[in-house]
Order: C-alpha cells, then structure tokens, then sequence
C-alpha cells in the first residue's frame, strides 16, 4: 500500500554540541588559571622566602662579578689579584703602624682625649660666650684654667684627672685661690654631669679667677720658708 505523500527523509538528530569549542573570554580564563595555579598543590616544592632571598642576593653578587671581570684586565683573575694586593697592603700599614687604639678616658674627666693649650680652651670659651652658650664657656674656661696650671708646672700634666682633683691639687701651690678653684670646680661638675645651667656671671667668675691665677705665684710650704729664713740669718 502506497503511502500518501513524499517520501520520507530520516534525519538524525542534532545532539547536544559536545564538539563546538568554547569560547571563553581572556579575563575570566586568566583569572580561572590565577586560582587554579595558587592551589597549595603547585607550591609545595618552592623555596621559603629566606632561600629565594639569599638566591636574589648571589644572583646580584655574580652579577657584580661579572660587570667587574669585564671591567677589569684579565677578567675575574684580574680581580683576584686586585684584591690579593689590596688585602697585602692592609697587612702592611697594620704590621707597621700596630693596632689603632685609645688611651681610655674616666667619665668625670676634665679634658677629653684631644690635648689642647690654654690658649686655645680660652680662645673657645670666649668663642661660646660671644655666642651665649655659657655652659660650653664655663666648661672651656676651666679646662683653660687647669690647662695653664700645668703649662706653668704648678700641676703636674695627669690624663684623667678631674674638675675636683685639679682644683685640690691647685689650692696647695695657691692657697690664696683654693675656694675659689673648689667652686669653679663645683660649677664644671653642675654645668657638666648635674643637669645646671649656667650664666654669664658664672662664666665671668671663671673668667676673673683665670686671670688672677695666671697672675698669681705659688707660695713655698713651711719647710721652705723655714729654710729660706734659716739662710736669711
């Protein structure tokens, strides 16, 4: 039996495109692959920070290296031979010239470890002055006075001695001054160690008692002028 009708044309069915390819757009892909590629999974086996520094660091120790040894005659030989010479060179001035050291200097000492002249302690003193620093003034002032003490022999050149000390030692060959070297000696110590301040009618104290001491002659002890007596009769 004829059907009505034209013939009939099977077609298959188009199924679900599992052929046709994706296409995803680059900023959800890349970021699809940031988070893939930051699972714990892919950095097991890296190196900790401290290892990836020191490899940043002799990545740029070979880097010097090798913009020196291109730098330099004989390339990384030169160098070692540069270096060969310098460290030889250092070994020579430390054999000749000895260890560098300073001599150490007590805390409460009265001159530090640059010696200067009494010209030169008051010269800064009175530089201070003009400029109304009166605690670096009364502090050079005295240092000017001892200084001279010893230039003129009246105190024998001691590192390490203090304010306290000098104007002791002082008041034996001056007892004229001895209050007064004590008292200057106080000032020093406020102005320096105690936190004072001073003024300018400290500094001139100073001052008059420089110029009177510079002035002044040592007076002999009693054995001396019970000599000296003696050999007057």
């Amino acid at each position: 039996m004829l059907t009505t009708g034209g013939p009939t044309t099977a077609r298959p069915l188009s199924r679900a495109t599992d052929d046709i390819p994706v296409d995803i757009p680059r900023v959800p892909a890349r970021e699809a692959a940031e988070r893939e590629l930051s699972k714990t999974m892919y950095h097991e086996n890296d190196p900790n920070i401290l290892q990836r520094a020191l490899d940043r660091f002799w990545e740029w120790v070979g880097d010097i290296f090798d913009s020196a040894s291109a730098a330099t005659p004989g390339g990384l030989l030169g160098i070692v031979v540069i270096a060969l010479v310098v460290v030889a060179l250092v070994g020579a001035l430390w054999w000749r010239l000895g260890t560098p050291h300073r001599t150490a200097v007590p805390a409460d000492s009265l001159f530090d470890d640059r010696p200067r002249s009494a010209a030169e302690h008051r010269a800064a003193a009175e530089k201070h002055a003009a400029a109304g620093r009166w605690n670096e003034a009364v502090q050079e002032r005295m240092r000017g006075i001892v200084r001279s003490l010893e230039e003129r022999t009246f105190l024998e050149p001691r590192p390490g001695r203090t304010a306290d000390e000098a104007a002791a030692e002082a008041g034996r060959p001056l007892p004229d001054h001895a209050d007064e070297l004590r008292s200057a000696a106080r000032t020093f110590d406020d102005v320096t160690y105690g936190g004072r301040t001073a003024d300018p009618s400290a500094y001139q104290r100073l001052k008059r008692l420089d110029n009177a001491v510079e002035r002044a002659k040592p007076q002999l002890t009693g054995a001396g002028r019970g000599a000296e007596g003696g050999a007057a009769e």
